[in-house]
């Protein structure tokens, strides 16, 4: 009678254990799914840039990290520290996407965007941070910026098509008014925000050569970790600016 009793019991017991882990994973999804600084949605977040957002090891160049070039650690590029202002903000942390999209710079004229960022579409995110331009070839004539323009507009394009998201396009880091014109013209029309960053580009203390030394001269002219600060603050700013707008 006593074991049957028992059985009964801790059967009761795991019940509720069970019920209960089951109801806060729920709320905690529910809460996870609900991230937003002010109200623009968070839960989702993609970054889409070239090596200043993510590059993996390259021992040849005297590159050992999986991050932004040339943070001197994981934390210190500017998409963890962005990322880590957005969940002190939202109360939790987001789900996020990083791609190296460098392919597309150097190729924007025949990239096919469904199939190249065939997961990043699938993901759908809430915000999308896009940091390129310092690999697209030189703009030297009217006809290349127009080709360039209407490229970077096909994927602003293409990105609104999959979860609507907020889209943020922040200008080259070493500023090129052939390339940073078309793109602000191009997130214009497609009402993403637009914020210049070259400014931070003109200053060698925002180079990761001021901090340190590097075997490769393009590795440390990359932004170093005061650089990445910097480029997380602007971007922080304008997402601030937007999430203070949206409906």
């Amino acid at each position: 009678m006593w074991t049957r009793i028992c059985a009964v019991f801790l059967a009761s017991l795991m019940c509720m254990l069970t019920c209960g882990l089951a109801e806060d994973g729920q709320v905690s999804a529910a809460r996870q799914k609900d991230l937003r600084v002010g109200s623009l949605q968070v839960a989702k977040v993609l970054y889409l840039g070239n090596s200043i957002t993510l590059h993996g090891p390259a021992p040849k160049i005297g590159w050992t990290l999986n991050c932004g070039m040339a943070a001197s650690a994981p934390e210190k590029d500017y998409v963890h520290l962005l990322t880590a202002r957005i969940a002190k903000a939202a109360g939790g942390e987001p789900q996020i996407m990083v791609k190296n999209i460098a392919d597309f710079e150097r190729q924007f004229e025949t990239y096919d965007l469904e199939a190249g960022l065939q997961d990043e579409l699938a993901f759908e995110p809430n915000l999308v941070i896009v940091a390129i331009g310092e690999n697209v070839p030189a703009l030297a004539s009217e006809e290349a910026k127009v080709k360039y323009q209407a490229a970077f507009a096909r994927l602003l394009d293409t990105l609104k098509k999959h979860g609507n998201p907020v889209i943020v396009v922040r200008s080259s880091f070493w500023a090129d008014p052939a390339k940073d014109n078309g793109m602000e013209r191009a997130s214009a029309d497609a009402k993403a925000v637009f914020l210049r960053i070259g400014e931070l580009g003109r200053d060698r203390a925002n180079f990761a050569t001021s901090e340190r030394k590097f075997e490769n001269a393009a590795v440390g002219n990359h932004p170093g970790d005061k650089g990445m600060q910097a480029i997380a603050d602007a971007l922080w700013t304008a997402i601030e600016k937007q999430a203070a707008v949206q409906p």
